[in-house]
């Protein structure tokens, strides 16, 4: 089973589209309610184009199919798909700002596999090269335990409203 690790392209999108929502509802359950699952599907996870087109965006590929996908940003924004922008997002100044990890989903397959901790390894590389020092992301109960064996620290607890009135628990962490 070899698995490989690149850059993704526009033309991941449409497999984005599927493995996010299939990734979200199968490996949330146990943590997250149906309802708060299907609401940060249609309000806060989704495909992020900007990612992409930065070139900060990683896709896994095993047997022809994308089985996992996560990035990195040097942009404001901390997570959320391309349905929850209504503005430029503008861009971070690595001499004062961490870089975000951001949007890591996994096909509930292929978890558990070193898929997420090889695309860590991969955004931390590159925001390195890029001038970063440090890093720091929103993390969704489930994603919690892999940014910790990472290194990453919770700081502070939160939980992320959603337009429908329903809210998602997170943990800010930081590296």
């Amino acid at each position: 089973m070899e698995i490989s690790i690149r850059l993704a392209v526009m033309d991941d999108v449409p497999a984005l589209k599927e493995l996010i929502p299939r990734s979200v509802r199968e490996l949330s359950r146990g943590y997250y309610t149906p309802q708060q699952i299907e609401s940060a599907i249609k309000y806060i996870f989704g495909v992020d184009t900007q990612v992409i087109s930065d070139r900060t965006y990683y896709v896994a590929e095993a047997e022809g199919q994308v089985v996992g996908c996560g990035g990195w940003s040097k942009r404001k924004t901390m997570f959320g798909g391309d349905q929850m922008k209504a503005a430029q997002d503008p861009m971070l100044d690595p001499k004062k700002d961490a870089g975000r990890i951001r949007a890591f989903f996994i096909h509930p397959v292929w978890a558990r596999k070193g898929i997420g901790r090889r695309i860590i390894q991969a955004c931390e590389e590159a925001a390195i090269a890029d001038g970063f020092t440090r890093m720091e992301l929103v993390a969704t109960l489930p994603g919690e335990p892999l940014y910790a064996a990472m290194g990453y620290e919770v700081t502070q607890r939160m939980d992320i409203p959603m337009r429908d009135g329903t809210t998602l628990a997170a943990a800010y962490m930081k590296k």
